[in-house]
């Protein structure tokens, strides 16, 4: 029989794009957190992207870093993630890179030799080293568990084939809500039997699904509670909801003390500090999708005909030169912004925990990221959903579901990162962003909404909340798995 002292060794390995990387590597920080020994496995210039954040932790977090084959996949140094790409060819040398370290990685982790392996979904091959090494692997999902219902059931119930039009509404039987879809806003491989190397993963990554010990999601049960039952229906496995993942780990990230000094605070947090309570619309689509010109004209005409205060983070191409040119922006609308200091655009990075958690910000003009979905969530701030590609759209129907949002009106799911062949007009936006900002009882009853949600989040991840037992379990079971029966 093992001793209580048995100390669990776990190597996780995040993918090569922040939004994956950044919640596995907050995974790892918790179940450090937790008294496990934890070895992260990533290339150089990815570490960079999270080694300050575990370094001086005060726990075992051990960071393998491997060398990225640019010179094999044509790549200049240092672009070793979807994010870090300068042009939209680059981003099939990452997925390449990626292939290339699959070797590389599965000899490191036979060389740690650890007690289990956390992957990420898009690392499928990791059950066969798990496999070899006669260890679990657990499978990462940076998403809800609402996404992989309605995605079954849509395989499933084939509703989508059974209109005549793409822009025809259709219902999605067997799920817990009425949820209604149109034919455009459904990904490829919905719709058809799509081929190429990203499909040939998808595959992969579903026949992985059953050889894996468990399933870990940066959600929260109490969310999606219907989802979660249905899931475990679907998928024969429980569902370990841990998030939100930023909250457990980033918490000095979320609060907005006034107390930062200054020349540590981001300028767009010092202009919020002069904005009235609830007044600001805080608009930014993620880090890899882009806009035209003709798309973000319309955007800035929109807030200027709603008189709304805004603060966008605009990304409009990879290259320096890109942001920095401002023809799309009508003269008059620069001026308003300028000479009323009605808002402020920042270009690049910008603190958007903090932002949502500041006291001015009152609505997020979102592309339904789930990680930027989830921040909304947990700030309590009512959202304005415009999903653009991967699982977006069933974000915005969890949005909506939970009463805390309201649609743009997007109705065409993209396989591109550049949005070029729709756009959504002035009209429709400023329609939108009049109802989240006006004082009715419909904007009342979606902030009060927003506010409970916040609340109900918070208290998931408090010591007996269900995140917190979520995560407290799994690891008691995978010690359980590993060590057999613990003594007291």
């Amino acid at each position: 029989m093992a001793q209580k002292n048995c100390e669990l060794h776990a190597v996780f390995v995040p993918y090569f794009t922040p939004s994956h990387m950044i919640p596995l590597v907050n995974t790892a920080r918790l179940f450090a957190s937790h008294g496990v020994k934890v070895s992260i496995i990533t290339t150089l210039y990815n570490a960079l992207l999270f080694e300050s954040s575990v370094d001086g932790s005060g726990h075992q977090i051990f960071v393998h870093k491997l060398k990225f084959p640019s010179a094999e996949v044509g790549l200049p140094e240092g672009i070793e993630n979807f994010s870090a790409i300068t042009a939209p060819e680059m981003a099939m040398g990452v997925f390449m890179g990626i292939a290339l370290l699959q070797k590389p990685i599965g000899d490191l982790i036979v060389e740690l030799h650890p007690h289990c392996i956390v992957s990420d979904v898009c690392l499928p091959w990791t059950v066969d080293v798990a496999e070899q090494l006669k260890i679990p692997r657990l499978m990462f999902y940076p998403q809800n568990v609402m996404f992989h219902c309605v995605e079954h059931c849509l395989k499933l119930y084939t509703p989508h084939q059974k209109v005549s039009s793409d822009s025809e509404s259709f219902l999605i039987p067997g799920l817990p809500d009425k949820i209604q879809m149109k034919r455009s806003q459904l990904p490829d491989d919905v719709k058809s039997k799509p081929e190429g190397p990203y499909w040939e993963l998808m595959k992969k990554i579903k026949e992985s699904e059953p050889r894996s010990y468990a399933m870990i999601h940066d959600t929260i049960y109490d969310l999606e509670p219907s989802y979660a039952e249905l899931y475990q229906n679907i998928k024969g496995k429980k569902p370990w909801l841990i998030g939100p993942l930023f909250h457990f780990s980033k918490k000095e990230e979320a609060s907005n003390s006034r107390d930062t000094p200054v020349q540590e605070r981001h300028n767009c947090l010092s202009w919020l500090d002069s904005q009235e309570p609830n007044s600001v619309v805080y608009i930014c689509f993620g880090s890899i999708g882009r806009f035209s010109d003709a798309q973000l004209t319309e955007i800035a005409l929109a807030l200027q005909a709603s008189n709304s205060s805004f603060l966008w983070a605009v990304r409009k191409g990879d290259k320096a030169q890109d942001n920095e040119q401002e023809s799309w922006m009508p003269t008059e609308f620069k001026e308003n912004m300028l000479t009323n200091n009605k808002g402020l655009i920042v270009r690049g990075w910008a603190p958007q925990l903090k932002i949502l958690n500041h006291p001015a910000t009152g609505a997020f003009i979102t592309h339904c990221g789930w990680n930027s979905t989830l921040e909304s969530l947990t700030a309590g701030v009512p959202m304005l959903t415009w999903p653009l590609f991967a699982e977006q759209f069933y974000n915005e129907k969890l949005v909506e579901v939970l009463g805390c949002g309201v649609g743009v009106g997007a109705e065409v799911w993209h396989n591109s990162f550049d949005i070029t062949d729709t756009i959504i007009k002035k009209e429709k936006i400023e329609a939108s962003l009049n109802m989240l900002m006006n004082t009715s009882k419909e904007s009342e009853k979606m902030r009060s909404r927003a506010k409970d949600v916040e609340a109900m989040i918070k208290r998931a991840v408090e010591k007996g909340g269900s995140s917190y037992n979520h995560l407290t379990a799994l690891i008691e079971q995978l010690k359980r798995h590993v060590f057999g029966t613990l003594e007291e």
